[in-house]
């Protein structure tokens, strides 16, 4: 099959990156990284320092920054330009959430001195310099000298030195899983240093987005906009969120899988912390392989419970829809880590104390693979992936076998029938609108009252 994701807006792509050429010929000046030094200088009272080099992220850049009389070093790490598209809002929120972590969990956090969403150099967050040996990332994957080449998994890694690390990341969403929200949101800090969910679920695909794909803002949920219930989030008509649980009883799976499922977590009122960007290339480590430091916390917010039901998605370290050679072959790879990153997770539940935990996330997590609803899941996340995940692993599931021998062009008249009247007849504008918009090849702002028409016309409401 090749390359599973959906076509990326390539004019879009790259005006973003025209942009950032630009943008980071400033941040990289002498007279910004002096404004660095400067905005530690004022917010420690303590003269302060510039020492390069400069640290640039996919998402961010980062300032070393030497304090007089402290012995640690630490960071100023700006969003990247054109990269981020919602700087001020990520700032706030990744900030509240490291502190949060840092405060109700054990697992090691470098600590937020200072953050905020306004600073001659733009949002900004102060961090705590960690001492560490690298990536773990580094350690597990494919050696390769090219750092432009996408890390994948080393397929000749030892059993025991990829059980060893992923028993130290189960350990580390052992944790995560035992924090709660009564709502669905990214958090922030208050005043008087406690935390609430009080913004809208702010996702790295809701970035890709519009990025990558040029989605008007004016159609994404308001800022300040949570959710009571998942169904509110993500459901329609009130079925998704029970996918490949005990309570589904409409899909077609549900037959034979209903009675043979666990019992679920609430999804009611405990929402659990859901972190996108959580994965091997972003958790530091020491010259004795044990974690220092889980860092980047952007792109996390309280979600439903069921994603970290889930196994994780990073297991051969590249996303199922870009591995190579093609997504069945992740599938199958994935299989056989999965039982490497299963025992790991038994034996942290163990160490940690079963009976101290609110669920045992291997239990769920395997039965998530093998009824399919990792694959629900994971394209509710992944908008890039949703095409080819839905006919692959999602249709059959829901809906029913179909014929064998449909070529993939053809398999959405398989689906036709599902479709209203109203809906079979505006197939017709919309798919002639966009290959107009495609042959036209410019790219189009529209403003917020005609995104949303022309939103609401595709989803008929």
């Amino acid at each position: 099959m090749g390359d599973a994701r959906a076509q990326l807006d390539n004019l879009a792509w790259d005006k973003n990156d025209e942009a950032w050429e630009i943008s980071q010929k400033r941040l990289r000046r002498r007279d910004t990284c002096e404004l660095a030094a400067s905005l530690v200088g004022e917010k420690f009272g303590r003269p302060a320092t510039f020492s390069p080099p400069l640290i640039i992220g996919g998402y961010n850049i980062l300032y070393k920054v030497q304090v007089e009389g402290i012995p640690s070093d630490v960071y100023v790490r700006l969003p990247c330009p054109e990269w981020v598209q919602f700087p001020i809002e990520k700032t706030l929120h990744e900030g509240a959430t490291t502190r949060y972590v840092r405060e109700h969990t054990e697992i090691p956090v470098p600590e937020v001195f200072y953050h905020g969403g306004r600073s001659e150099l733009g949002p900004f967050m102060i961090l705590q310099h960690v001492e560490n040996h690298g990536l773990l990332v580094d350690r597990i994957k494919t050696p390769n000298l090219d750092a432009d080449v996408t890390s994948i998994l080393d397929p000749n890694i030892s059993e025991a030195v990829l059980s060893d690390f992923y028993g130290k990341v189960a350990r580390c969403l052992l944790k995560i899983s035992q924090l709660s929200f009564d709502r669905i949101g990214s958090l922030s800090e208050n005043v008087d240093s406690t935390f609430s969910v009080t913004g809208r679920p702010l996702s790295k695909n809701m970035n890709d987005m519009l990025q990558l794909a040029n989605i008007p803002r004016s159609v994404l949920p308001p800022e300040n906009t949570t959710y009571d219930t998942t169904n509110d989030w993500l459901a329609k008509d009130h079925r998704l969120s029970c996918f490949g649980f005990a309570d589904d009883s409409w899909s077609a799976q549900s037959k034979s899988w209903s009675s043979q499922l666990s019992r679920a977590p609430s999804n009611l009122g405990s929402f659990k912390l859901w972190a996108d960007d959580f994965r091997p290339g972003n958790i530091l480590i020491d010259r004795s392989d044990e974690i220092v430091a889980a860092i980047d916390w952007e792109f996390t917010y309280a979600g439903p419970a069921q994603f970290i039901l889930d196994c994780p998605w990073w297991l051969l370290l590249e996303v199922p829809e870009s591995w190579k050679p093609d997504i069945d072959d992740w599938t199958e790879v994935c299989n056989t880590r999965l039982q490497t990153w299963l025992l790991a997770m038994e034996s942290a539940e163990k160490d940690i104390g079963s009976d101290t935990l609110p669920f045992l996330l291997s239990v769920h997590m395997r039965e998530s693979w093998e009824t399919g609803r990792f694959w629900l899941n994971y394209a509710a996340k992944n908008s890039w992936a949703f095409d080819t995940i839905f006919w692959k692993y999602l249709d059959e599931k829901f809906f029913g076998l179909r014929e064998e021998g449909v070529a993939q062009g053809d398999l959405w008249k398989t689906k036709i029938n599902l479709l209203t009247e109203k809906e079979r007849a505006a197939m017709e504008p919309f798919v002639k609108w966009k290959m107009e918009d495609k042959k036209e090849r410019k790219l189009v702002d529209l403003g917020p009252e005609e995104a949303k028409r022309r939103l609401s016309e595709a989803l008929f409401d």
